[in-house]
């Protein structure tokens, strides 16, 4: 395996396109906004379609994050088409009709030839990438004399895939663990060594539910890393996906187009940074896009102390997100993220897990510290205990509540966007169950949902149910 950082192109590839690509963006942001306006589509020129009335049957094919130029053409229908295949992008993509006859993955400057059989009805060809294709990466291909894909009822080239749900009244199987929300202690030393393994794999994130998740050592979420400002983090990442992927430290302050380099799958890269400041910080996948990355579920937390941060006897760390269900078991679909149409929002990975697994750690009077990270990617959290009160909150740098202040204030909610985090402090007054929500509540009702069991529980009278 290689380091091959200066190889591939890393995250956020659109920012780094040079100004013309940017003055482009520009026009074709006014163009859309002019068609918003206007409520048509425009002309037949103007949507990217080929000039060509069915006489062309060689094509000039441009692939680049995230389109494929042309977008559109017309073909003589009952002859084979040859399309000359360039990849201008910085990571490597494929060309395929009807996402089956294609090109090898090209790298970045590469180039083939594709020949495709006689063309007799309206298709598409796309990026076969997970994610590419709904990022904008498809050509209309239509036929001259026939209906355009336009035309055709909506879903008649493709049956549509079964989609999966949640079952409000299942439970996880026998042989189900949940993810263990307890922090870890600091090791010991100032460098901090770590190995991290990008995978696509599959996962059961509800119960009934399991689909293919892209991760970091196989769980979602990755593994929360421990350290005190002024450490230093070495962590190697090895690609043993199918797809390229990548590593963002929020936690670190470097260039992205270095550390942060998508590397492709069998590469592996060292990626060291100095936690100079304290905090919670996300990490994730920073490989475009990066929306379908993070909603796939890779993600985790940094954790670095404040300087002298007192002892508690107990302490964990809570990440909320987003889950997006794939279609027999795919990966979530990115139109959904791009829609904010999440089927659940989870802490730590696993819809309502800790509802299926009550937390029975803390006892009455014990001092509890809860660090809390929304890696979303896109929804907010509105973190809340029923029957707790918040006597030490620290968020994004600084202590908003702190224990003995001589206000004598408390906290209820620690308000957090995505990549946001912090922590609060504690102590559960009395025995009995308290419920951990964002009380955002109808993101509550969709898996958020976390029961607490603290010292003897008693039991509830017949018939009886609590307000939560």
């Amino acid at each position: 395996m290689t380091d091959s950082r200066s190889d591939h192109g890393g995250r956020y590839e659109w920012w780094l396109t040079p100004v013309t690509a940017g003055l482009a963006v520009l026009a074709l942001v006014i163009a859309m906004a002019a068609v918003l306006i206007s409520g048509t589509k425009g002309t037949a020129g103007e949507s990217g379609h080929s000039p060509a009335l069915g006489g062309e049957t060689t094509f000039e094919v441009t692939l680049k994050e995230f389109s494929i130029t042309p977008a559109s053409i017309t073909v003589p229908s009952g002859k084979k088409v040859t399309f000359n295949v360039t990849n201008q992008g910085t990571m490597a993509h494929d060309f395929a009709v009807d996402g089956m006859h294609g090109t090898k993955m090209l790298d970045p400057g590469a180039s083939e030839t594709l020949v495709v059989e006689p063309v007799s009805a309206a298709t598409s060809a796309w990026c076969t990438v997970p994610g590419h294709k709904e990022a904008g990466m498809v050509m209309s291909i239509e036929v001259a004399g026939e209906a355009t894909s336009a035309d055709a009822p909506h879903g008649s080239s493709t049956a549509m895939a079964a989609q999966q749900t949640i079952d409000p009244e299942a439970v996880p199987g026998a042989d189900w663990k949940p993810y263990d929300p307890e922090l870890q202690p600091v090791e010991g030393g100032t460098e901090h060594k770590i190995t991290l393994h990008a995978t696509e794999t599959v996962l059961e994130i509800a119960p009934g539910v399991s689909q293919e998740m892209w991760t970091f050592n196989n769980t979602v979420p990755a593994p929360t890393l421990h350290g005190n400002v002024g450490d230093i983090f070495t962590v190697t990442l090895v690609n043993d996906g199918k797809v390229g992927h990548s590593l963002d430290f929020h936690a670190s302050q470097t260039a992205m187009d270095k550390n942060m380099a998508t590397i492709a799958p069998g590469e592996s890269l060292v990626y060291q940074f100095t936690a100079e400041h304290s905090g919670i910080w996300m990490y994730h996948c920073g490989t475009a896009p990066v929306l379908h990355h993070i909603g796939n579920g890779m993600y985790g937390a940094v954790v670095i102390d404040p300087p002298n941060l007192a002892p508690v006897d107990h302490e964990y760390a809570f990440i909320q997100s987003e889950l997006y269900f794939g279609a027999d078991g795919a990966p979530g679909s990115l139109d959904a993220m791009l829609a904010d149409d999440w089927d659940g929002i989870v802490f730590n990975g696993y819809y309502n897990q800790y509802k299926f697994e009550p937390i029975t750690s803390a006892k009455p009077g014990d001092r509890v510290r809860i660090w809390v990270l929304d890696a979303g990617p896109s929804e907010n959290s509105a973190f809340h205990i029923v029957g707790t009160q918040f006597d030490t909150v620290f968020k994004e740098g600084s202590y908003l509540v702190r224990k003995g202040n001589a206000e004598k204030g408390a906290s209820q909610t620690l308000d957090l966007q995505p990549s946001q985090g912090g922590f609060v402090e504690f102590e559960f007054a009395e025995d009995g169950t308290y419920a951990m929500v964002t009380h955002k509540f109808s993101n509550a009702s969709k898996g958020a949902l976390a029961i607490w069991h603290v010292g003897e529980i008693p039991e509830a009278p017949a018939g009886s149910s609590g307000g939560h």
